[in-house]
């Protein structure tokens, strides 16, 4: 792969990956655009890997303090957290383990991508919508191991390219009463053993499937990633105080409309 082109990659990787337009879907896409081959589904997630890096520095106060509350004061929300987190990233170990094949193979169609980015846009529209009608909004400390299964299992269907993971997961938080800006709180702390496990489980395959000549390419693409992953966290925690999703749920509607426009007409 051109050195070029995996900075390209990791750039879409780091902008995508926490905004809710799915970054497995511009990965797709994109390679498409430029008459590349697709690197596939190992290659896109060592990338993740780049914005593992990202949220792990953004949230890096809170997450230094997470081992000592977990004993020193299980009951506080600190202490809670990473209990919470492992809950809420069963579900997507299961769904990754079980439909692997799938994941790698078949939902990676541009029909389903495109199918998936305007479903996916539509419900965001509907949920928003419901969340901006709501007179009080729960309190982070207030997150339950109910909430986080939920939303681990809303985490579960990013698996199907398209679907974004952090566009389900901060849905299934306003659903269940959080406030647009905890629930993006919650849904960058609940991608790090997703991405973490994805990225290590998937890079033993990454580097026999392209071979060591990759190794520059990977790491070109996984810096960039990482800078971009942590400006696009900064940037949508603080749009989210103040602005809704219907914005990112017209893009998305529109890229998939297109999608699938390009590929009837044969363009992609």
């Amino acid at each position: 792969m051109a050195l070029w082109f995996a900075a390209l990659l990791g750039l879409v990787q780091g902008l995508t990956e926490f905004i809710p337009i799915s970054s497995t879907a511009h990965l797709r896409v994109f390679p498409a655009l430029f008459k590349m081959p697709d690197p596939g589904a190992p290659f896109t997630a060592v990338l993740q890997l780049g914005t593992l890096v990202a949220v792990i520095a953004y949230f890096a106060k809170d997450l230094i303090h997470l081992p000592v509350a977990m004993f020193k004061d299980p009951s506080s929300t600190q202490g809670k957290l990473p209990w919470l987190l492992a809950v809420g990233t069963v579900p997507i170990v299961i769904a990754g383990l079980t439909l692997k094949k799938h994941i790698e193979g078949d939902l990676r169609s541009l029909y389903v991508i495109g199918s998936a980015l305007i479903a996916v846009g539509i419900i965001m529209v509907i949920i928003d919508r419901f969340a901006a009608g709501r007179d009080e909004t729960r309190p982070f400390a207030s997150l339950t191991y109910t909430d986080a299964i939920l939303v681990g299992l809303a985490q579960s269907l990013a698996l199907i390219p398209g679907v974004s993971r952090s566009g389900a997961t901060i849905c299934m938080a306003l659903l269940l009463g959080f406030a647009r800006s905890d629930a993006a709180r919650f849904s960058f702390l609940l991608s790090i053993p997703a991405i973490a496990g994805a990225g290590i489980f998937e890079a033993r395959d990454a580097f026999r499937l392209l071979g060591r000549d990759a190794i520059p390419a990977l790491a070109i693409g996984t810096t960039t990633a990482a800078i971009t992953g942590y400006i696009s966290i900064a940037w949508l925690l603080k749009w989210l105080g103040s602005h809704d999703l219907i914005g990112f749920a017209v893009y998305r509607i529109v890229a998939g409309l297109a999608l699938l426009g390009a590929v009837a007409s044969r363009l992609l």
